[in-house]
């Protein structure tokens, strides 16, 4: 028998160090009798799909084959098993799975069939966003014929790479592809987290402007474009660390999204004026640029027309977000404060049906419109054909000769009642276009947004196209550009550029890829173009290949025109290019021409000797073609782009800038490719 003092002894000699065999031996005897004691039984939910039922046969498969060496291997091989084990549970937890042949709570039985459960919209899609009960936040069960459980991974790395990525789907993370990174709606089959709705955004799909050969295409036409909901769909993707979707990336609206101090006309009678600027390009030493920035006249405040105001607001059970309803009723609330006493108001709602909430109401009586405003609450699904026309007829009812007539539609998504095909929004924008009242969209919330519909209503409607992300971005849109929000000194404007293939070998147009029109359209009066609204600023870019010039990518035909080392005869041989606006008067039908010839005078030495202002378009343009990914870009890093945003930082009253310059390093640090 042992006494006190060898218990003693005992307890201070040191233990001998097993074998390696020994702590293997032991760790699989531990991990089969724990094995033993796990029921295999359904328990609740569909045989096999426990999470110890696999992760366990996984870690002694491991085991048994003695793959874990170390305490350092043992710590490697963990951690993607302890991923794929969260992904796996969170696909097949009883929490977030349900047989719809049953109802909740039920053991599914042998032969049952699990059917996919249909998408909630409008007052469902409320109720789900508001559920914190289990069954209110359940996701659709896998589709009849799949197996139950995940098919294991062939490789450990794979193992993890896929546990992250299905685990987190939106977020951006190294060294995952861009493509990986970008938000996407779920797949139909897929589960749903607790709480969260899938993504059902539409957006429109285009590719981005080919290089061209000015011999083969000479002349590039498209629509002016005034719209900024790209750069906040942007901003807010990166904000929430996520890599934008490349169709939300449209270069012509981030570099439009800022205001430039470019040089304006005189007076109305020329609308807008045109400066072009030919520079090096900063990340091509082959390639020039040729930036075309273009000013509109600004109104004054004494000379501003009457408005005629109707705000149709989407009051859908969508809307019910702190993003969504409750923002935008502060934002109208701004822009009532802007308006002039003369100004008429009304407001129309739209959620299962149309209703009139503001008859026409002059601005002066501003207690009574921003009570209407307060009083709005969200339910309902969502007549957006009715409420257009109820709005429209509204708008024509207290109309305005030789003012400002405007819908301003606010929503969060689709028009799902009535029609709702884009096609016929289109023609019945147009049809009421021609009577003077135009239309503008303003985008609030994220997952149920349809960009592709705002893009096509604000076009037809001789208006802009705005999203608002914040009180910040409503303040921008409505109250320090609401001049140019509201009031258009010209329609229809269209940018036609003739290169001269003497000088000019190649071109690109930067963005404007969904406003393209074909070179007839330029001088058709019926085809419909873009909008200017007062002190309007707009910039469009090209990236020039002069001739002779290496960075040529297009070979020259071998029974094109002659070649000639004498230009003599050729009519304006020496100009670079010839640009030509086309613009209507807002209240006239017929067009008129302003044209600009650029030579070797509008050109500057050196990229640096461009004005702050066309340095800091050129990078926010730069950002953007980053951003889709494009391939003139590939070698031009984002510490580039922010070395020369930061040196034509300016001014920058408001802000704008600084917010761009910690963008650049927020993609920066999510984008692989740097």
């Amino acid at each position: 028998m042992m006494d006190d003092d060898d218990l003693s002894r005992l307890g201070r000699t040191k233990a001998p160090t097993p074998s390696r065999a020994a702590r293997e031996r032991a760790l699989s005897a531990a991990l089969e009798a724990f094995d033993e004691k796990i029921s295999h039984a359904p328990q609740g939910t569909r045989r096999g799909v426990r999470l110890t039922d696999k992760a366990i046969t996984l870690w002694r498969s491991l085991m048994s084959r003695k793959l874990i060496a170390s305490p350092v291997m043992a710590a490697l091989i963990a951690l993607p098993i302890a991923g794929y084990s969260a992904f796996y549970l969170m696909q097949t937890s009883p929490l977030t799975q349900r047989l719809d042949t049953g109802g909740p709570g039920r053991v599914a039985a042998p032969g049952d069939v699990a059917k996919p459960k249909a998408q909630p919209t409008g007052e469902a899609r409320k109720e789900v966003d508001r559920s914190v009960s289990i069954e209110e936040s359940e996701a659709a069960p896998p589709v009849a014929g799949q197996p139950a459980m995940a098919p294991a991974p062939e490789s450990m790395s794979d193992l993890g790479g896929a546990a992250t990525r299905q685990a987190a789907p939106n977020r951006a993370m190294s060294p995952l592809t861009a493509q990986e990174r970008m938000i996407a709606p779920p797949s139909p089959d897929a589960d749903a987290f607790i709480g969260q709705q899938p993504n059902t955004e539409r957006l429109t799909e285009f590719d981005t402007n080919p290089v061209k050969s000015a011999l083969e295409n000479p002349v590039s036409t498209f629509s002016i474009d005034v719209d900024t909901a790209s750069y906040a769909f942007v901003r807010r993707s990166l904000k929430e660390g996520m890599l934008p979707q490349a169709d939300t990336v449209r270069v012509e609206e981030m570099v439009n999204y800022f205001p430039y101090d470019w040089a304006g006309p005189a007076d109305r009678a020329e609308p807008f004026k045109s400066t072009v600027t030919v520079m090096p390009s900063p990340w091509n030493a082959n390639t020039k640029l040729m930036h075309i920035a273009i000013k509109g006249y600004e109104v004054q405040q004494a000379q501003k027309p009457k408005a005629n105001l109707v705000f149709l607001i989407d009051v859908s059970g969508s809307m019910d977000a702190p993003d969504k309803l409750p923002l935008l009723k502060s934002s109208f609330r701004m822009l009532v404060d802007r308006l002039a006493a003369d100004d008429t108001v009304s407001i129309v709602t739209y959620a299962g049906n149309a209703g009139t909430v503001l008859e026409p109401t002059k601005a002066s009586d501003k207690a009574k419109i921003l009570s209407a405003i307060d009083n709005l609450s969200p339910g309902g699904s969502t007549a957006g054909e009715a409420g257009l026309r109820e709005a429209y007829r509204l708008a024509q009812s207290s109309f305005v000769k030789g003012g400002v007539n405007r819908v301003m539609l606010a929503t969060d998504g689709d028009f799902n009642v009535g029609q709702t095909d884009d096609d016929d929004l289109k023609r019945l924008i147009e049809e009421k276009r021609e009577s003077g009242v135009f239309l503008s969209v303003l985008g609030f919330g994220r997952g149920n947004l349809n960009d592709r519909m705002m893009q096509e209503i604000a076009q037809n409607g001789n208006g802009q196209a705005a999203y608002i992300d914040t009180l910040a971005e409503a303040e921008k849109a409505l109250v320090e550009e609401a001049s140019s929000t509201l009031f258009p000194i010209a329609k229809d404007v269209k940018l036609q550029v003739e290169f001269n293939p003497q000088q000019i070998a190649e071109y690109r147009l930067i963005g404007y890829e969904t406003r393209a029109l074909n070179r007839e359209d330029f001088n058709d009066d019926k085809v419909d173009a873009g909008e200017i609204g007062s002190g309007h600023s707009v910039t469009a870019i090209y990236e020039i290949t002069p001739k002779g010039s290496p960075a040529q990518q297009i070979d020259d035909l071998r029974y094109g025109q002659a070649k000639t080392d004498n230009a003599a005869g050729i009519a304006n041989a020496g100009e670079y290019a010839f640009v030509k606006i086309r613009y209507k008067l807002p209240d006239e039908d017929v067009s008129k021409l302003i044209t600009t010839p650029v030579t070797s005078a509008n050109e500057v030495a050196s990229f640096d000797a461009a004005s702050a202002d066309q340095r800091f378009s050129v990078a926010v343009a730069a950002f953007g073609q980053k951003l889709r990914g494009t391939s003139q870009v590939a070698g031009y890093g984002y510490d580039r782009i922010s070395e020369v945003a930061a040196a034509a930082r300016g001014a920058d009253t408001f802000g704008y800038r600084a917010e761009f310059l910690s963008l650049v390093r927020f993609a920066s640090a999510l984008d692989g490719r740097r």
